[in-house]
């Protein structure tokens, strides 16, 4: 990884200001690391119909996708209530940005980073927190 873990945590923190979540009052920021050293960001967006509302993990993957990034190394995501600048706890990603990160991930080497302070950081591999995602089989004719 060519960034460190606290300053991947960092961007997602700063990524976090950017969210909108007047019905949930819980802001969550993203960034997501390529193999190239490029970096993605992204915030949680609600919608009032709450179907609609996307994750920041989703919007930062979705942000890299469409400008054709590939090699996804590691994501960080920090979230908690809007109005504390700084989140009480851990925010690991929901069951639907975990399948997501499967879609485009390497479950073995892609890496999540948690944390609610640089001092405070866990780390996991997708595959330990997906043990059972739905992955199409790549010999697969569908």
């Amino acid at each position: 990884m060519s960034i460190s873990h606290a300053a991947l945590l960092k961007m997602a923190k700063d990524a976090r200001k950017s969210a909108y979540s007047p019905y949930s009052h819980f802001a969550v920021g993203a960034a997501l690391l390529c193999a190239d050293g490029s970096v993605y960001t992204g915030c949680n967006v609600e919608n009032s119909a709450f179907t609609p509302t996307c994750c920041a993990e989703r919007v930062a993957f979705y942000k890299a996708i469409s400008e054709n990034a590939k090699g996804f190394t590691a994501i960080a995501v920090v979230g908690g209530r809007q109005d504390r600048e700084n989140p009480e706890d851990f925010c690991p990603p929901c069951g639907v940005c975990r399948q997501v990160m499967l879609e485009f991930c390497d479950p073995e080497s892609f890496l999540i980073v948690l944390g609610s302070s640089p001092d405070n950081i866990k780390v996991y591999k997708l595959g330990d927190i997906m043990p059972l995602g739905f992955k199409m089989d790549k010999h697969s004719n569908i």
